[in-house]
């Protein structure tokens, strides 16, 4: 499956044009158009990537941003600002409110773009890096793990990302495609009840005898 992304602004031709452009790069997108509204998703299901205005009734940006990095559930999710204020005031609030990027309207399609993959995929090598952490190493991995909720296929990949590789590794390796991997790591992920591939890795590495 995609990666999931939630857009919030209150705009309602502003979100179409945003969700159009990141559906456009294969992004699963949800909308929503005020900050609780966001919270209320959030409740449901949290996506991979957050990105929202500042100006909004109730709930502006920054407060969203604070509080969803107050959350355990939300507080490593990556966020990005897209949003008329342009001060640099506006941009160090944003910074301190922990947001990852700041990017101004009237956006250019192609640098939103660029910035959510940039980020998604400096996400992915961390969540990698970390995984190779809960490994170890790659001999501690239990080559015969088998778990009975998931595929076959499912848990080979599972073993892959308990040895750190990333999803264009653990393709090659297993001679699939990279839309493949992230479809088993998406199911895994549900079958399981994770959040991210950190927390396979660690579910593979326990099961070692």
């Amino acid at each position: 499956m995609s990666k999931r992304l939630l857009v919030v602004d209150d705009e309602p031709n502003l979100l179409r044009a945003v969700a159009a452009c990141l559906k456009a790069e294969d992004y699963e997108v949800s909308t929503a158009r005020s900050g609780h509204e966001a919270l209320m998703q959030l409740a449901g299901a949290v996506p991979d990537l957050i990105i929202s205005d500042i100006r909004m009734p109730g709930m502006d940006g920054y407060k969203l941003a604070r509080q969803l990095r107050g959350s355990p559930r939300t507080a490593l999710v990556p966020i990005i600002f897209l949003t008329a204020k342009d001060e640099t005031a506006d941009r160090i609030e944003g910074f301190r409110a922990g947001i990852d990027a700041y990017l101004t309207k009237p956006f250019e399609p192609d640098e939103l773009v660029a910035v959510v993959n940039g980020i998604l995929s400096r996400v992915e090598r961390t969540h990698s890096q970390i995984a190779r952490l809960v490994s170890r190493s790659v001999e501690e991995v239990p080559i015969n793990f088998q778990d009975e909720t998931l595929t076959d296929a499912e848990n080979r990949v599972a073993v892959a990302v308990s040895r750190g590789l990333s999803n264009k590794e653990i393709a090659a390796e297993l001679d699939i495609s990279v839309r493949t991997v992230e479809n088993h790591i998406s199911h895994i992920l549900d079958k399981k009840g994770f959040s991210n591939r950190v927390e396979i890795a660690r579910y593979v590495f326990e099961q070692k005898d």
